[in-house]
């Protein structure tokens, strides 16, 4: 999704039409084995309840979606919500979220600061942040290839808490 994102709604000028990037993120290996599991975020939600289940929080979330293919016409719906982040100065990306205290997994569409680490990211790149009582609004940012096979930053974080002695 990062990759979609990443070319669909660059931080500046415009970006590649949003079915060449699904096109071209499969052909690099960056989608599920179909494509659809990621624009409805069914992947997305799938590796975020992961998460939350290994840090011991999210045994039974609250899961809510924002699925991208509630929109018949993808194209001119994202280019409506890209331009009113834009009017914002802000730009448009697709995350997931894990909120532990109230154990609710979140995915979907949100604007950012384009001063925000999503932002930075380019091609298939993706980042997990950290918000936490030592981090504070200041997160904890782990980032690297978002997509791939065994080269997801998600992949490495899964490999990670599972060596970890809760």
């Amino acid at each position: 999704m990062s990759f979609h994102f990443n070319s669909f709604s660059p931080t500046e000028g415009q970006g590649k039409k949003w079915p060449v990037t699904v096109r071209k993120a499969k052909q690099l290996g960056y989608t599920e084995p179909d494509p659809r599991d990621d624009l409805s975020g069914l992947d997305v939600t799938r590796k975020r309840t992961i998460l939350g289940r290994l840090a011991g929080s999210c045994t039974e979330c609250q899961v809510e979606i924002n699925s991208l293919t509630i929109f018949r016409n993808l194209t001119s719906k994202w280019k409506q919500h890209k331009a009113a982040a834009e009017k914002e100065g802000k730009c448009v990306h697709f995350v997931g979220s894990i909120d532990m205290a109230s154990r609710e997994v979140k995915v979907g569409i949100e604007s950012f600061e384009k001063t925000h680490p999503i932002a930075a990211l380019q091609g298939g790149d993706n980042v997990i942040s950290f918000y936490t009582k030592r981090y504070g609004d200041n997160p904890l940012i782990v980032q690297g290839a978002g997509a791939g096979g065994d080269m997801g930053v998600s992949s490495d974080l899964l490999k990670v808490l599972s060596h970890i002695a809760w």
